[in-house]
């Protein structure tokens, strides 16, 4: 039995205690606030609560998986998933709006034909197949297995099978995921909507290259559920598995260096100058993790250079506490693509707030979320420059960014200002300070591809430590991060030549 450290609860550090435990090993779990889950919390007041993170979880295979590896009870009998439909309605800058069925290739195809003419659906339907294809292409070596240590072929081939087309008397591919709207799907409301997924993970689609398309398959493929009372129902459930198998929680205990001992990790110390020993030391983001190790190089030429926190946006949240029952057949989430969609790509080239960005409006018809049957509980995301590249602390900045928010919601649920009774505004700052990645970005998931986005592998190069979650491979997003934690337990308990789960 190995005495093993995990600095933070995040959900990819909570995964992998929970399967190192159940492996037979002691897991003691340092966390410097007060709570669990990472960015994954809620904000509750006046009977109303809100999940101030994620709003949906894609790809619940990975936390089935972790409940049926770590114990009798399986993640059904933990939480209440409800499979949402549709899986998103959306709202285009010309009035036009389509609701997409959930997991439903042909009724998506449909509902693109009539929403948005003729041929749209089939355009939209063939990108699926070829998002398929790089899907089943990337879906191990950048999510099921740990980084390769040849991990250059990810980038030097596209996964995308894109079609081509002439250009200057040569055939060109696509190379981006912008391209493909453009050239393949040759209509600016399905350009668009193929852009929102990759802002909604804060990577900008003007750069990120065509394999992004898997942010759109696994929506379509594997679909999108909600946990009833909030996706922090996830969270608790995570912890209580893991306290369940005998992981010990150390709130308020910041590491603040790791030990080591002939050269390998040896245990944490913390604020308060306690020292505890370790055989494994597991922790967030190789940067922090770089400082704990007194600067010490975690990386080698060859591997993947740790990409600064603050080179990627936040997400500001604004929640809503509304009078006024929601109305019978809302969808659950609405995403009200910006007027101009330029001025959402200016805030990754130029660090700018968009007057009117894309909004995610999430309206969960959830009795646990509101204090009565007359109020609805309603939270608005959008992703924005973090901290360090916009001054959230600036007075009325988030105040005039929420209002922003707010009048691209109205397109959506028309009379919102007037129902709203108050709100809580949420900036990267409070990103930040919840999770301690800098200027509070947000991880963007592993992506392949000349411009794709790959994250450090998850061994280090001092000896018995490791990174998990959204910093570390396969990058973020709640499936990467229970991944992320399985890849890390494998690493640990099987050694080195761990391929990852077959």
């Amino acid at each position: 039995m190995a005495r093993i450290a995990v600095i933070g609860a995040g959900m990819g550090a909570m995964a992998a205690a929970a399967r190192l435990a159940v492996a037979g090993h002691r897991v003691v779990v340092y966390e410097r606030t007060e709570t669990y889950g990472g960015a994954v919390r809620r904000f509750e007041r006046d009977g109303f609560r809100f999940d101030t993170g994620p709003g949906l979880l894609t790809l619940p295979a990975v936390y089935r998986d972790l409940f049926v590896k770590t114990g009798k009870k399986p993640l059904e009998e933990c939480v209440e998933l409800v499979q949402v439909d549709p899986s998103a309605r959306h709202v285009f800058a010309d009035g036009t709006e389509v609701a997409l069925p959930n997991a439903s290739r042909a009724g998506v195809v449909a509902a693109l034909d009539e929403a948005l003419g003729a041929g749209a659906g089939e355009r939209w339907g063939e990108f699926l197949v070829r998002a398929r294809d790089a899907w089943d292409r990337t879906r191990r070596p950048l999510l099921e297995e740990p980084l390769w240590p040849n991990w250059q072929v990810l980038a030097d081939k596209e996964p995308y099978p894109g079609t081509s087309y002439k250009r200057l008397l040569r055939t060109h591919r696509v190379t981006t995921l912008h391209e493909i709207g453009r050239r393949e799907l040759r209509d600016p409301r399905l350009t668009q909507l193929l852009d929102g997924y990759a802002l909604a993970y804060g990577v900008d689609p003007g750069l990120a290259p065509a394999s992004a398309a898997v942010l759109a398959y696994m929506e379509h493929a594997f679909g999108t559920w909600y946990v009833r009372g909030g996706i922090r129902e996830l969270a608790r459930a995570v912890y209580e598995r893991c306290a369940e198998r005998r992981v010990e929680f150390v709130f308020g205990a910041e590491v603040v260096r790791v030990l080591e001992k002939d050269g390998r990790a040896a245990g944490v110390e913390l604020a308060d100058g306690t020292a505890a020993e370790a055989d494994f030391v597991v922790g967030s983001g190789p940067w922090r993790l770089a400082g704990l190790a007194a600067g010490r190089e975690l990386y080698g030429a060859q591997d993947v250079p740790p990409a600064p926190e603050d080179r990627h946006p936040g997400r500001a949240v604004v929640c809503l506490a509304l009078r006024g029952a929601r109305e019978p057949g809302a969808a659950h989430r609405t995403v009200v693509h910006a007027t101009d969609p330029e001025g959402d790509l200016d805030l990754f080239r130029h660090g700018v707030v968009p007057d009117l960005p894309q909004v995610v409006v999430d309206r969960p018809d959830d009795p646990a979320l509101r204090p009565d049957a007359d109020h609805e509980s309603l939270v608005l995301t959008a992703t924005v420059p973090s901290a360090t590249e916009y001054d959230w602390a600036a007075p009325g900045a988030a105040d005039t960014f929420a209002d922003r928010l707010v009048a691209a919601a109205e397109r959506a649920v028309p009379g919102l200002r007037e129902r709203v009774l108050w709100r809580e505004v949420r900036t990267p700052l409070d990103t930040e300070r919840e999770t301690g990645a800098t200027g509070g970005a947000v991880p963007p998931p592993a992506l392949a591809g000349a411009e794709g986005v790959l994250h450090p592998a998850n061994t280090t190069a001092v000896p018995g430590l490791f990174s998990v979650g959204g910093w570390s491979h396969p990058g973020g997003g709640l499936p990467h991060a229970g991944m992320s934690g399985a890849l890390v337990a494998g690493l640990i308990v099987e050694g080195p030549e761990f391929r990852g789960s077959r």
